[in-house]
């Protein structure tokens, strides 16, 4: 970490803090909430690293007031969550259940007592069951059932959430979840998941209409980003490398800004029927970023690889819990290259995920010391600072992530967190991470 002071940032620059439903709620049958593609994968044996589930996570559902005490006392202007959608629609169609929506109403109403905006994802990888039993984001239908599971929550909610957020990372949702099987539903469908990517946005241009409809608040999407860095230098590597951008930064965001699905995948364009172009490229008002790492990528070794391009680890970075490359130049990087490829079309960007895995550890007096992650917050920030004195238009930063949680196919095994959870007793204890992002936020 440098000691240089860290650059001003705007007065009106957002600081928050990110979470997602199943991996803090708990209280997975509570209120007359129905089973997601989650609960169902998680109790499959052998689909997570330590054969935990999320039915208690941090039991947020519970503790929910203790949580936002903890946002208050880090002083950040939002907080960003996710809603449950099997929470609202138990089998994903249908009325809404008033149990469901009253949790997110009681939550809604502590963030605003407390002075933080609620920013509200609709989906966050937690698909009702039901739907999946029916197809799931392979049929075409589950796109309109999102639409009117946008309208439920808008009409409840629509007044006091501040900033929507229709879709978590789609891609990773298609390629871990559809494309290669380790995220749920589980599916191994390789490039036949574009079916579920173009679903995705139409749900997402379809709810962009239904929020407006009930809300006046500005409506965003979150999309996982990764700059490509090539591991070779022939001409075979860089066809390499331009498969793999349009893949992870393209796909979910060229038809977004009105450009049509990028060919160099080169997806059935079938599932894409008259009008569909139009419906995704609903005007948004805020772009979200989640970053994390750039891609080591070279062309395939084997020539009877399914995939054109090989993905290899990158040397000469320092590596997370997780085993991730830590590379602010690559968010610096990606905000510039986002800004020069879409230029006026981009809409204001916030980075709504940006944080690190570390085994972080009480000592013997009780603190959680997490230099590594201090560390890794300030070069990230100091990275979008460089790139809005370039001209990108970044307006918020959220941390991953609030709490030590549920970290998807890996369990219990990663800690993200700003504030330590000991998930026996669910004691929530603030790292020291927590102390110098409230006082930067404070600044």
């Amino acid at each position: 970490m440098t000691s240089a002071p860290m650059p001003e940032f705007p007065a009106s620059f957002r600081w928050g803090v990110s979470t997602s439903a199943y991996q803090i709620e708990g209280a997975v049958t509570a209120g007359g909430r129905g089973p997601s593609i989650w609960d169902t994968f998680a109790h499959s044996p052998g689909r997570i690293v330590d054969g935990s589930t999320g039915d208690e996570a941090c039991d947020h559902y519970h503790r929910y007031a203790e949580d936002v005490g903890l946002l208050a006392g880090l002083g950040v202007s939002a907080y960003r969550f996710s809603i449950a959608w099997p929470r609202v629609q138990p089998t994903g169609t249908g009325p809404a259940n008033p149990a469901g929506l009253d949790f997110y109403d009681r939550l809604v109403d502590a963030l605003l007592a407390a002075g933080v905006d609620p920013v509200a994802t609709l989906f966050h990888w937690d698909l009702p069951q039901a739907l999946e039993d029916a197809g799931g984001w392979l049929n075409r239908d589950t796109a309109h059932h999102f639409a009117e599971y946008a309208d439920l929550v808008a009409a409840r909610l629509g007044d006091r959430v501040k900033l929507w957020i229709t879709l978590n990372e789609p891609f990773i949702h298609m390629s871990l979840g559809h494309g290669m099987g380790v995220h749920a539903p589980g599916r191994m469908l390789l490039f036949d998941a574009f079916p579920v990517a173009h679903h995705q946005l139409l749900g997402h241009g379809l709810a962009v209409s239904a929020l407006r409809a009930r809300s006046t608040s500005p409506v965003a999407i979150a999309n996982n980003y990764s700059p490509v860095r090539l591991a070779g230098k022939a001409d075979a590597d860089r066809a390499a490398g331009a498969a793999y951008d349009a893949l992870h930064n393209r796909l979910f965001t060229d038809p977004l800004l009105g450009r049509g699905y990028p060919a160099e995948p080169g997806f059935d364009p079938a599932v894409v029927r008259a009008g569909d172009l139009d419906v995704i490229a609903a005007p948004i008002d805020v772009l979200g970023v989640n970053y994390y790492n750039p891609t080591g990528i070279r062309a395939p070794a084997d020539e009877d690889s399914p995939l054109p391009f090989e993905i290899v680890p990158l040397a000469g970075y320092p590596r997370t819990a997780f085993d991730w490359p830590v590379a602010p130049d690559g968010l610096r990087e990606l905000l510039l290259q986002l800004h020069h490829r879409y230029g006026d079309a981009l809409p204001p960007i916030q980075i709504t995920e940006s944080g690190c895995a570390y085994d972080d550890v009480p000592d013997a007096d009780g603190r959680v010391p997490d230099p590594d992650r201090i560390a890794y917050l300030d070069r990230h920030l100091r990275a979008v600072r460089e790139a809005m004195a370039a001209g990108v238009p970044v307006t918020g930063y959220f941390v991953w992530s609030l709490l030590d949680n549920w970290e998807w196919a890996e369990g219990f095994t990663k800690r993200f967190g700003l504030v330590h959870v000991d998930y026996a007793t669910q004691r929530r204890t603030p790292k020291s991470s927590y102390a110098w992002f409230r006082d930067l936020v404070r600044r």
